[in-house]
């Protein structure tokens, strides 16, 4: 590689600014789960978070795992994905 091309580049890569992580990307995809885990309820016959852990029945174990299973979802894609 040309030394000038080579060192172009390395301008070029180092006036990139720095990005966070995607916070609101995060946020957007925990609503996301939330509203859905909302609907699991409704669906269900119950409130969302009304429903103590010990007397849920099974429908309500089954959409507090599938919440979890979203929550973990955004956790490991949107928490990566840059933002500027």
């Amino acid at each position: 590689m040309n030394p000038k091309s080579l060192a172009a580049l390395t301008l070029a890569a180092a006036a990139v600014p720095l990005v966070s992580a995607g916070p609101i990307a995060y946020a957007i995809c925990q609503t996301g789960c939330n509203s859905l885990a909302v609907v699991c309820y409704s669906a269900a016959g119950f409130t969302f978070g009304t429903v103590a852990a010990p007397a849920a029945p099974a429908a309500i174990l089954a959409c507090n795992a599938g919440l979890g299973l979203c929550m973990t979802a955004c956790a490991a894609t949107a928490l990566i994905a840059p933002i500027p």
